[in-house]
């Protein structure tokens, strides 16, 4: 049964004291908040008794999907035991030194790169915000105190606090809090469908834009430039998915400069991508891997940096004491639940089951999707997925912005039972790694009839070209 709530009252106490992230504030308030009140499996309701397919996984992150009773049960235990302590203090605790052995025994080992010690924060922005300070503490050891310059990607995402917001290269939220903060720069990102000249092939561009990293370090000065940080698939700027060429030649640059490489993982860590790791799927060798979001499938707050063997020695060696951590790094009751998540997903082979059966199912099934009339490119990886709204399917050309068709779709999804995420014009899911190939299925199904309703307003508007 749904849970019974006052939906008028919720959403007049939300207008009045919520400030919702990533949210126009007067917009919200004039129609209400919609009010999301239980979840099991793969589903949401709201107060009203909808029941809404996530394709989302909440923001990236429900892997192992909603009910969980273990997950419930390893918080309320642990809450018994050791609801807090602090890890400052020269203290641990039984779930947090645990949890950092189990991490990495499931890092890759790529190489020379090897992953023995774990930082932790409460979310991945808090965790970006710590591989600022701990590559610049690395290069200051060194005896390069100059190399402070971080290069991330335009359309990338890496969190909206100060620095996270610096490093992503969303210029939206650069346009508000003077931002970015200095020494951090961009290049543009690995988009084929948008970025690639006429006729140029996938791997073509792939190499071509990873070379965008080569002349910015030589633009800026090789001994200025301190990391390059990146996701291995971009999430909220759209599931952009690099070619197969790109990963290896951007490892050959950093390489061939000596600048450290990290990994922002928070969306394709824990099986996302059919691995552990999403720099394993790409056979790249990270310095630094950003996690969060599906460390705990999100039913608890935890962060976190896989420090490399490169970065680790010095710091432990040369570093003395390091000036920097938060009150809820290791927080013991996270970490109980992190644990007993991971224990899902390797009883259940999770990312095994995204690398070998539903990940090639929804491959095979979205290939129905590319055959829409409203879609100009659709594309997988793992158990990400993205499709572009496009006004002329055999030219590739864009709606106008201010049509806001990706919304109008988005609305649609809402509509008839299924969230669906827009980002511009470009439509993208996630969802849990759980699906069976009938919830596929049913949510390739949603997509169509969304689709399909768009393009009615499309043709209704004369939108189309």
């Amino acid at each position: 049964m749904n849970t019974v709530v006052d939906t008028a009252l919720i959403q007049a106490l939300d207008s009045a004291h919520f400030l919702h992230p990533f949210t126009d504030f007067k917009e919200l308030n004039a129609k209400g908040a919609r009010v999301m009140t239980r979840a099991d499996d793969i589903y949401v309701w709201d107060s009203e008794g909808k029941r809404v397919l996530d394709a989302m996984s909440g923001l990236w992150c429900v892997n192992v999907g909603y009910g969980r009773q273990a997950l419930a049960d390893a918080a309320a235990k642990q809450m018994m035991v050791l609801p807090f302590y602090n890890t400052f203090f020269q203290t641990t605790n039984v779930p947090a030194a645990t949890l950092a052995a189990k991490l990495a025994s499931l890092a890759p080992k790529i190489g020379d790169r090897t992953f023995n010690h774990v930082f932790y924060s409460s979310s991945g922005s808090e965790s970006n915000d710590s591989n600022v300070r701990m590559v610049r503490r690395y290069w200051d050891l060194l005896g390069q105190p100059q190399r402070k310059i971080i290069i991330g990607r335009k359309n990338g995402y890496h969190g909206s606090t100060m620095a996270g917001a610096s490093l992503g290269g969303m210029s939206g939220m650069h346009a508000q809090g003077d931002l970015p903060i200095p020494n951090i720069t961009h290049i543009e990102q690995p988009y084929h469908f948008d970025n690639a000249k006429p006729g140029e092939s996938a791997d073509a561009f792939g190499v071509r834009a990873a070379g965008w990293l080569e002349e910015k370090i030589l633009e800026l000065g090789a001994d200025k430039v301190a990391a390059f940080i990146a996701e291995p698939v971009q999430g909220a700027g759209g599931v952009i998915i690099p070619p197969a060429t790109y990963w290896p030649e951007i490892q050959r640059i950093v390489d061939k400069y000596g600048i450290l490489l990290i990994s922002d993982e928070v969306i394709c860590a824990f099986g996302r991508l059919g691995y552990w790791f999403g720099c394993e799927k790409f056979d790249y060798k990270p310095d630094l891997i950003t996690f969060a979001k599906a460390v705990t499938s999100g039913y608890i707050p935890l962060g976190g940096v896989m420090v490399g063997n490169r970065v680790a020695d010095v710091l432990i060696e040369k570093g003395g004491e390091f000036n920097h951590g938060y009150t809820y790094s290791g927080h013991p009751v996270a970490c109980a639940v992190a644990l007993a998540n991971l224990e899902i997903m390797e009883r259940e082979q999770l990312p095994q089951r995204v690398r070998d059966d539903v990940g090639p199912y929804l491959a095979e099934q979205f290939k129905k999707v590319a055959a829409h009339p409203l879609v100009g490119v659709a594309e997988t990886c793992g158990f990400t997925a993205g499709l572009v709204l496009v006004k002329n399917k055999a030219t590739g050309a864009h709606f106008s912005e201010d049509l806001g068709v990706g919304m109008v779709c988005r609305g649609h999804c809402f509509g008839n039972g299924l969230i669906m995420r827009a980002v511009g014009d470009r439509m993208i899911i996630a969802p849990p790694l759980t699906m069976t190939h009938a919830q596929i299925d049913e949510m390739i199904g949603l997509i169509l009839l969304c689709l399909d309703l768009t393009y009615a307003d499309a043709q209704k508007n004369a939108w189309l070209a």
